[in-house]
């Protein structure tokens, strides 16, 4: 087996299709074809079904599939770290983050970042906590920084910061000059929240549910920007962390203001890695970088 079937049948994997497959990897069909059937020769079974609707997995095929792209990343990170040694300071870091980790932390941290080192490249992934601790473990990620994310042993946090949802509210609203709001008030209004699979909403489910106070949102949503356009056209006020409209306050088109008569909502902005893999030159170097920037929040 060499590592090219290997390549192609990852790129047939994610494609479901020899033609599209083939044109992603610049090859013709045949050679894509050619590469499926001497992997399907090496292991002695069938890889892949064809049909006229393109091509499905056996289920020797889902077992590959399944170990195949993490081995291909892993090998990639190598070659990442083969290139460390060269002293070549250049490479690409792969993160996962909680959307309401992207203004406050993550965005201004990769603007300064790259200004002072140009030649590294960086993809990011917005996702749940939840995918991107599996993100980690299966070596698609370099980095994940998350809020509510499960407890687990299957990666390392380097750096934590504890952070408290507050009642966000257009600069103009009038309850903006007020020094908190209680449950009973932040029910009353028409609310923005994001929707029940995200464990903030799950965690405000719960603190009025504490307290028998009923939870109507008006809009429930999975875009963070959608909640803050929300908040910012009066048409509802939303729960997140100051952080997350620290431009918008600073700017004097938002308030961030606690709960009173309540624990509120807290939680832990965390940055992880996997415990068992050697990061890379620009994985490193930027996971102390965002330790560092962590560290300087605002409180």
């Amino acid at each position: 087996m060499n590592l090219r079937a290997l390549m192609y049948f990852d790129e047939l994997v994610r494609t479901s299709s020899m033609r599209a497959a083939a044109e992603n990897l610049n090859v013709a069909p045949t050679a894509v074809s050619r590469q499926i059937e001497n992997l399907e020769e090496y292991f002695g079974t069938p890889l892949v079904e064809r049909s006229s609707r393109g091509v499905t997995l056996t289920a020797a095929g889902e077992l590959l599939a399944e170990r195949a792209g993490k081995t291909l990343r892993e090998l990639g990170h190598v070659h990442q770290l083969i290139d460390d040694l060269k002293g070549l300071e250049r490479g690409r870091a792969t993160i996962y983050a909680n959307g309401a980790t992207v203004a406050s932390l993550l965005a201004p941290a990769l603007s300064q970042f790259a200004q002072a080192y140009p030649k590294l490249r960086f993809e990011v992934h917005i996702t749940s906590a939840r995918q991107a601790i599996d993100a980690l473990v299966s070596a698609q990620a370099d980095i994940a920084i998350t809020l509510f994310a499960p407890k687990t042993s299957e990666v390392k946090i380097l750096a934590k910061r504890e952070i408290g949802y507050d009642v966000i509210l257009p600069a103009d609203h009038p309850l903006a000059a007020k020094s908190s709001i209680s449950l009973k008030e932040l029910a009353n209004m028409p609310l923005a929240l994001p929707e029940k699979t995200f464990a903030a909403r799950q965690a405000f489910d719960a603190l009025f549910a504490d307290s028998g106070i009923t939870l109507d949102p008006v809009f429930t949503a999975s875009s963070l920007e959608l909640l803050k356009e929300l908040v910012l056209d009066r048409a509802a006020a939303t729960v997140l962390p100051a952080l997350a409209v620290a431009r918008e306050i600073k700017s004097g088109q938002m308030v961030a203001i606690p709960l009173s008569g309540a624990k509120g909502v807290r939680t832990n902005m965390e940055l992880c890695v996997a415990p068992d893999r050697e990061l890379s030159f620009a994985a490193a170097t930027l996971a102390s970088f965002i330790e560092t920037f962590l560290g300087n929040l605002p409180k």
